[in-house]
């Protein structure tokens, strides 16, 4: 008869030591510094001054505000409420062209094909490129006297020296379009990227049950993708919010303040008005904006949660 084996006792289970417990939070210490200095600081220095009135040209007027910006804001300024709207307009225009084409163009360099590596290459390069550096090669397009205009014009399609920047009816979409072409990648790398990690074997399982084509890219890729594009398209909506760089270089907000979003509304009214303060106020509203609409759209679509 088997007689049992008795288990050794287990050693006492020691302690850390002070200076182990230490450690890690020395460790992380850095990084946790460079954060304070670099996030933390100018939020609460912008969040201070949105406060006071700060104007470095008119210094008899500087001093403590209170609600005073965020009241004039609200009730006093209607290029506040114009520069929002347009603001709004411009990333659910952007936002939703740039998913559709990117999608798009994700599903098509996923394909098997002979020169797949360059096109995956072609498609992805504008991304590469700087926004002063796109919005000098959209102008050089755009200009009347070189650019495609006088080309169409010579084709009998418009007139001559008509500028499509300066046109109020015209000028939305050419600034649409130039921003299509550096943003369409980002949506198209990323989709790409979560495309590669869906199993073939659920395709060919479909396949097998008679799916076609669309009923496999509406019941496999696209809930597979479901994460990575509301991950994508709430990047690209806060990028494009506090869009400034294409559009201060190619329209400096014009014409007639037509194309100004609420960023560039910002520093036009920091940088060229001096009038830091409201400026300031003006930051504070727009990032109160953004975290809102953030939460909201995180939650309606349940980003994170389980598919099944």
């Amino acid at each position: 008869m088997a007689t049992a084996v008795a288990k050794p006792p287990r050693p006492p289970r020691r302690r850390p030591s002070g200076a182990a417990r230490r450690t890690p939070y020395l460790l992380i210490a850095p990084a946790v510094l460079l954060m304070l200095g670099f996030i933390a600081y100018p939020m609460l220095s912008v969040l201070y001054y949105s406060l006071q009135d700060y104007n470095v040209t008119k210094p008899w007027r500087n001093g403590f505000a209170g609600l005073g910006n965020f009241r004039r804001i609200l009730f006093d300024d209607p290029l506040f409420w114009q520069s929002l709207l347009f603001s709004l307009k411009w990333v659910v225009a952007e936002v939703g062209l740039q998913l559709a084409l990117g999608l798009a163009l994700a599903l098509i360099v996923n394909q098997t094909f002979v020169g797949r590596g360059l096109s995956r290459a072609l498609v992805f390069s504008p991304w590469a490129v700087s926004g002063v550096l796109t919005t000098t090669i959209w102008m050089l397009l755009y200009n009347p006297a070189t650019g495609i205009s006088r080309y169409l014009a010579d084709a009998g399609i418009g007139e001559y020296g008509t500028s499509v920047l300066s046109d109020p009816s015209t000028v939305f979409p050419a600034a649409v379009l130039a921003e299509l072409w550096r943003g369409v990648p980002f949506f198209a790398i990323l989709i790409l990227a979560d495309l590669q990690s869906i199993p073939n074997e659920l395709y060919e399982a479909a396949s097998v049950d008679g799916a076609g084509r669309f009923r496999r890219f509406f019941h496999i890729t696209l809930p597979h993708l479901r994460d990575a594009i509301v991950l994508s398209t709430l990047l690209r909506a806060v990028w494009e919010f506090n869009n400034v760089d294409l559009l201060y270089t190619l329209t400096g907000g014009g014409p007639a303040g037509s194309t100004t979003t609420l960023p560039l509304y910002v520093a036009n009214t920091g940088i060229d008005g001096h009038d830091f303060g409201y400026a300031s106020a003006l930051t504070t509203v727009a990032f109160v904006i953004l975290l809102f609409c953030s939460i909201v759209y995180l939650r309606l679509s349940k980003f994170g949660s389980d598919r099944t």
